[in-house]
């Protein structure tokens, strides 16, 4: 048995296979305060002794899940939630209803396609300042680092952000340029006093005689234009930088937004084993997806980087399987059915961006079935290793006796369909329609108090900002006379 120093416990559950250490086995949850009181392992299979009076308290009867796997909330560190600016795209609160009924329960908000984008502390002041009765999960924010704004950084830090984000290529955002390799050589050594990540679009754009001349309607002409070289040339970009600054006494940190080509595994790799401080994630569509079985004209399939062939798929796999990957998000990437030119089937001017925010637990376990991977792997790298990566891994992304109770209760045996009318993002379109998944989240709690059960949302929203405060960086407890939960 586990527990924490004081509170008492509220209520409880039970399962026969609760996520923890990296297995399932049954266990009972104690919750108190809207944080994990304790966690016992049934005495049949840990020898613990009876709960202990004095932390779970007279009387309470756990909620018994019979065999349905409760696990931690997801941690989501990617999504586009649009919000101010471009609400007709996406908004905090359905984009936060959505994530409650994918059984996250964090996210953390990209500076971009929201206007103003989030490159200054007045941006992100702005942001904070329409949340009020929106927020149904926890959610942090990253900042942007754009040429004109690189003297900002600092502003931008104490104010909250949890680490930045740039783009080696065109973000098909105007007012969020790309950097060179001066704007983030100058970012890395402030990033390194404040211990946050650097994340990076890594697409770098290289000449190529044979790139397609049009695109129009044909994916494979859209795959070509975008090919693996473009993603490989900017990560060796980012592992030059690093292994510069190391050079100069700088402990830089970058990490690779949404990996697509697993060529550059070996290169991610090799930098690791030089102790350079380099991270990376994909995405659900590059491991459920794949060019092949992809039409012309069915622009919802749109990405940047793209969906690529089914062999690159499996290696991503392995890359996940190797520990060169580090974790999965979703990037949800929403816009309105008109950018998407569904009608026409124009994959050159449809807008780049996969909506499955709500989906992205079932279809990785759909596909982790016919890989052989196992459910608990699944919530380390949704849940827990998301959560370390952000600096929020004192508190979410695991079920342990002092983390928030952010809780799921997920039918890994369900069978089903991705149904529109399932859908609680904005715009109700995801190229997921109709395929077959295994797996349904029944019920969703945010610090003990239960958000979504039953296809529905329940009560109102709960959902708090998470900031990083750098001259509060070791107090990690909740303080209401701040906009937002102060974070390590």
């Amino acid at each position: 048995m586990t527990q924490t120093e004081t509170g008492k416990a509220e209520f409880a559950l039970h399962s026969e296979r609760v996520a923890l250490d990296g297995t399932l086995q049954p266990a009972t949850v104690y919750i108190g305060s809207g944080r994990i009181v304790a966690v016992v392992r049934d005495a049949k299979s840990s020898g613990d002794e009876s709960p202990e009076s004095e932390c779970i308290g007279p009387g309470i009867l756990p909620e018994r899940l019979g065999d349905r796997v409760l696990m931690p909330g997801l941690v989501d560190t990617h999504v586009h939630v649009n919000e101010p600016g471009r609400t007709e795209w996406e908004g905090f609160n359905t984009a936060t209803s959505a994530a409650a009924a994918g059984g996250i329960t964090t996210v953390v908000d990209m500076p971009l396609n929201c206007s103003p984008v989030t490159c200054t502390a007045d941006a992100l002041r702005q942001k904070l300042a329409i949340l009020d009765r929106k927020l149904w999960v926890d959610t942090g924010f990253w900042g942007g680092v754009v040429p004109e704004h690189l003297d900002d950084l600092p502003a931008l830090l104490e104010a909250g952000v949890l680490g930045v984000k740039s783009f080696t290529i065109h973000s098909g955002i105007d007012e969020f340029p790309r950097v060179e390799a001066q704007h983030m050589r100058r970012a890395l050594p402030v990033l390194a006093q404040y211990g946050v990540p650097y994340l990076i679009h890594a697409e770098l754009e290289q000449p190529s005689a044979g790139a397609p001349v049009s695109i129009g309607r044909h994916y494979r002409a859209f795959l070509a234009s975008r090919p693996r070289s473009w993603e490989n040339a900017a990560i060796d970009l980012m592992i030059d930088l690093l292994r510069e600054a190391k050079a100069a006494g700088v402990d830089g940190r970058m990490h690779v937004v949404h990996l697509s080509s697993a060529d550059a595994l070996a290169a991610i790799a090799g930098a690791r084993a030089e102790g350079l401080r380099l991270t990376t994630e994909t995405c659900p569509h590059y491991l459920t997806l794949y060019a092949e079985t992809i039409p012309d004209g069915e622009t919802l399939y749109k990405c940047c980087p793209p969906i690529r062939e089914d062999e690159n798929r499996q290696r991503l796999w392995r890359g996940l399987e190797d520990g060169v990957i580090d974790f999965i998000v979703s990037d949800h990437s929403p816009c309105t059915p008109q950018l998407k030119h569904i009608d026409s089937g124009d994959i050159e001017k449809a807008w780049g961006g996969i909506s499955s925010l709500q989906f992205g637990l079932p279809l990785i376990w759909t596909e982790a079935l016919q890989q052989g991977v196992s459910l608990a792997q699944v919530v380390e790298w949704m849940a827990t290793r998301p959560a370390e990566f952000a600096g929020l891994g004192n508190r979410k992304g695991r079920i342990a006796a002092g983390y928030d109770a952010d809780l799921v209760v997920f039918d890994d045996r369900y069978r089903g369909t991705v149904r529109a009318e399932d859908i609680l993002y904005r715009n109700k379109i995801t190229p997921y329609e109709g395929r077959e998944i295994c797996g349904r989240v029944e019920s969703t709690y945010l610090r003990g108090q239960r958000i979504f059960a039953s296809g529905k949302m329940q009560g109102t929203p709960l959902g708090e900002p998470l900031l990083r405060l750098p001259e509060k960086a070791h107090r990690a407890t909740r303080n209401r006379d701040t906009v937002g939960a102060i974070v390590e």
